[in-house]
């Protein structure tokens, strides 16, 4: 049984969330920004910003999917702050990592 003091807490959890006329709005901007980054590959003239703007729409996109489909735009504010902790660490560890590649340059393993 639900008590006075919960019924309007989980209406106004209700109200937050977006309807599916959202969802898919968020859907046709995604496949848009991908079809751009097909269309992006096959410009030759962009071979030089290529891998800068594939990131840059890259993350759009999975910052899109992250506030959306997985709820963090409407979730509490401490789920939100761990998962940008772990994208943050993920990101630094990437860039060691690719760093650590190409300033030594060992040859084959």
């Amino acid at each position: 049984m639900t008590t006075a003091e919960e019924a309007p807490r989980e209406e106004l959890e209700l109200h937050e969330h977006p309807g599916p006329g959202r969802y898919v709005a968020v859907a046709v901007i995604l496949a848009i920004v991908t079809l751009i980054e097909v269309a992006i590959y096959y410009i030759t003239s962009l071979k030089d910003l290529l891998v800068p703007m594939l990131i840059t729409l890259s993350f759009f996109k999975f910052v899109m999917v992250g506030l959306y489909f997985m709820h963090l735009k409407y979730d509490s504010r401490i789920f939100r702050r761990l998962f940008i902790t772990g994208i943050i660490l993920a990101f630094f560890v990437f860039t060691i990592v690719l760093s650590n590649f190409f300033l030594h340059d060992t040859g084959p393993a």
